[in-house]
């Protein structure tokens, strides 16, 4: 099981949680709205950084952004294996071709 792994299903269990005791719960009881707009606050810190040029603010940034994207995924019911098996599905196709193939 890799780190991605153990921390959606940490997450996962986290939906139960008290939000009073659980940042993860407390975040998923707001809904999907806000878990979206959170991983969109923590994606544009990850650019900022990302443009500074600061690698250890950036490696915790990136940090920062996955685990919001697994709240958000969460939030809408959406496993994390899902969105590995899409990666899966891609894997050795160009990303001129895999965009060109998607519907408008």
């Amino acid at each position: 099981m890799t780190t991605l792994d153990r921390l959606a299903a940490t997450i996962e269990a986290r939906k139960t949680a008290d939000p009073d005791s659980s940042w993860t719960a407390k975040l998923l009881s707001r809904g999907p709205e806000k878990c979206a707009e959170k991983f969109g606050e923590e994606a544009v810190e990850a650019i900022i950084e990302a443009v500074k040029g600061d690698r250890a603010r950036l490696t915790s940034e990136a940090a920062d952004v996955l685990y919001h994207l697994l709240v958000m995924l969460a939030a809408r019911d959406v496993p994390l294996s899902d969105v590995m098996a899409e990666l899966d599905r891609r894997e050795g196709t160009s990303g001129v071709t895999e965009k060109a193939s998607r519907q408008p």
